[in-house]
């Protein structure tokens, strides 16, 4: 499943996106909720993780938000105020559960695997590409009926050009994809990525096009 961070400790949000992503969720990773606030119009995760005090607009606007435009996700609030009457702001505002920091990972866990499995699950959509079927809910590749085994970087790099839909993407964009907004992780990770993959597509009438300087792009091949 894919869910969306909004932490702005860096070291707390580097931790839950590492632990999430060895449980084998995608994650995407912010730190401003003015960011926030635009990102989560858009992102499409399946669970959105809050922490309430954010530098620009705070958790519990931005959940709010999400209310009032019919965003019905379920999200997880994370904040230091103990309180009750805090814990029940926060679920009056739409909230789904409440984490109080500090709080074990292994909590958080089981708090997002309870929150997934109270979704309704739907029917895979499959999505052409190429000569590939992309099913965006369980994050499988297929040609016809047999998976292609993407290793889970090499999926979340598809996935950012996929959703690109042909446009350019640059190396910051997928690198943000992948590990989250502000990861310490070298440039030089998204060529390796970009070359791997683009062997295991190529087979499938699919290319990735580098543009040195600008990004990259996710391209079907004329078979004509």
């Amino acid at each position: 499943m894919r869910i969306t961070l909004v932490e702005d400790n860096t070291s707390l949000s580097k931790g839950i996106t590492y632990r999430l992503e060895d449980a084998g969720h995608a994650v995407d990773a912010l730190g401003d909720g003015t960011e926030a606030a635009d990102y989560l119009k858009t992102d499409g995760a399946d669970l959105v993780i809050l922490d309430i005090n954010l530098p620009g607009v705070d958790g519990l606007t931005l959940l709010s938000d999400m209310r009032k435009r019919g965003d019905l996700r379920p999200v997880i609030l994370l904040t230091a105020r103990a309180e009750t009457q805090d814990r029940v702001i926060g679920l009056d505002a739409g909230a789904d559960d409440y984490l109080i920091k500090p709080f074990e990972m292994a909590e958080l866990e089981a708090r997002v695997r309870a929150l997934l499995r109270r979704r309704q699950v739907p029917q895979p959509q499959l999505r052409p590409v190429g000569q590939l079927q992309y099913d965006a809910s369980a994050r499988q590749l297929f040609a016809e009926e047999a998976e292609i085994d993407l290793p889970r970087r090499e999926m979340s790099v598809f996935e950012c050009l996929l959703d690109a839909g042909g446009r350019l993407v640059s190396k910051t964009a997928v690198l943000d994809h992948v590990y989250g907004v502000g990861a310490d992780i070298e440039e030089t990770v998204v060529e390796v990525y970009i070359s791997r993959l683009r062997s295991r597509l190529k087979p499938y009438g699919l290319t990735i096009r580098t543009r040195r300087g600008l990004g990259y792009q996710l391209l079907v091949e004329d078979t004509e």
